[in-house]
């Protein structure tokens, strides 16, 4: 961590995947940043998107004070590889605060302002986690057991590293080119949900999934830190 970057708890984190056609994916992507693919248990290979949703609290850069802001966020990502490395392409983020203004202006990243509803009920049995807000809803209980597997990965250290940690990103700018930035988080020790219901219209809206899509998985958890290493930058190709 350097004395510039910024930092943020996140509560009620919840990653919402979905599996989808490799070639529509592709055909959103810039040059040199290509999906990743997954081979599932049906035979076919596919890429694989996910909603990141969570309630950011106390973000601050790391000479600035915490600011005393508790709302909602939802991360639009694929994963990929540019330049040899794995990390995610972000297709937007949506915020509910007026600090969405910074990454916006003066990065030229996707972000916008929109209302954004998440809760969660960790101790219910099972525990409960919600959705609302920016054309997204999701209802989802977690199961009553760990799924001994998650369709299209190796084994656990597959899809904690690839779903779980990207610790990279890329992002297409306002002005057309392509930046990148990083994080940090401890590993996560997530919790399996089931959605009852889930759809995300920036998905169906870009041709990757469509209104009766089902999620991939859900992997959740009550509370994570994140460090992000501001300012962004651009790709150097």
């Amino acid at each position: 961590m350097r004395w510039y970057h910024a930092e943020t708890d996140l509560d009620d984190f919840a990653i919402v995947s979905y599996r989808v056609p490799t070639g529509a994916l592709a055909r959103l992507l810039p040059e040199g940043v290509a999906p990743v693919e997954f081979a599932f248990s049906d035979g076919e290979t596919a890429a694989m998107v996910s909603a990141v949703a969570f309630r950011d609290r106390d973000f601050h850069f790391r000479f600035c004070p915490p600011a005393a802001i508790n709302c909602g966020q939802i991360n639009y990502r694929a994963y990929v590889t540019a330049g040899g490395r794995e990390g995610v392409w972000f297709f937007g983020t949506s915020l509910d605060h007026p600090l969405v203004a910074v990454p916006r202006r003066v990065w030229g990243m996707p972000w916008r302002r929109a209302r954004i509803r998440i809760s969660a009920e960790w101790d219910a049995a099972p525990a409960r986690w919600r959705l609302s807000g920016d054309g997204a809803h999701c209802e989802a209980a977690e199961l009553g057991a760990p799924p001994v597997s998650l369709d299209g990965f190796t084994g656990e250290s597959h899809w904690m590293a690839l779903l779980t940690h990207p610790t990279v990103g890329w992002y297409r700018r306002r002005d057309g080119r392509v930046g990148t930035y990083s994080i940090w988080h401890p590993p996560m020790r997530p919790r399996h949900l089931a959605a009852t219901s889930a759809g995300f219209r920036l998905f169906e809206e870009l041709g990757l999934t469509t209104p009766s899509s089902k999620p991939h998985s859900i992997l959740a958890q009550e509370r994570i830190h994140f460090d992000i290493h501001t300012p962004p930058r651009l790709l150097r190709r």
